[in-house]
């Protein structure tokens, strides 16, 4: 890795904040570009402005921004005791950086302050190295669920289930 990717200063270039309204169409361009590697098994782009409107009418979306524009994000939303994340998604150029753990930390932060006491997330199946990213950060696998049937698939694909509990910072 560069030397520049490491620079203490990089990164305290980077904030977190909450997404707002305007953000709709520069998040669907980050989330789609991100879940390109879905292109060989998901028909279709991830996400549009709409839908980004939509997810943010049910929860929110936390973004990394710095100079040049949003680098990441994250949806959160809280469901009583309980968080749902989804959409991590880190720009490809900032892949590898720690953005997504620094991501990730910031929605546990966050489900923290709006009381819950656990995260849940789903992975699509064919994405084999997610489940050991998210092991790594404490996520544990507790089952499988059917695909969004609404969603054209180009092979067979599964929701892979998983769990954290949180813990007082």
């Amino acid at each position: 890795m560069s030397r520049t990717a490491n620079s203490p200063s990089l990164d305290r270039a980077v904030r977190i904040r909450m997404a707002v309204t305007e953000d709709a169409e520069p998040l669907a361009r980050l989330i789609n570009a991100a879940f390109v590697v879905e292109r060989p098994f998901i028909e279709g782009e991830r996400i549009d402005p709409a839908g980004v409107r939509e997810y943010m009418g049910k929860g929110k979306f936390l973004v990394a921004e710095d100079a040049a524009g949003l680098a990441g994000c994250v949806y959160v939303e809280p469901r009583g005791e309980r968080g749902y994340l989804g959409l991590l998604g880190v720009e490809q150029r900032r892949q590898g950086q720690g953005l997504g753990r620094k991501l990730m930390e910031a929605a546990e932060n966050y489900f923290r302050a709006a009381g819950c006491h656990a995260i849940d997330l789903r992975i699509i199946s064919p994405r084999r190295p997610l489940p050991a990213f998210y092991a790594h950060l404490g996520y544990e696998q507790t089952g499988t669920a059917p695909f969004a049937p609404d969603v054209p698939v180009k092979v067979p694909c599964h929701y892979i289930l998983m769990s954290k509990t949180l813990r007082d910072s």
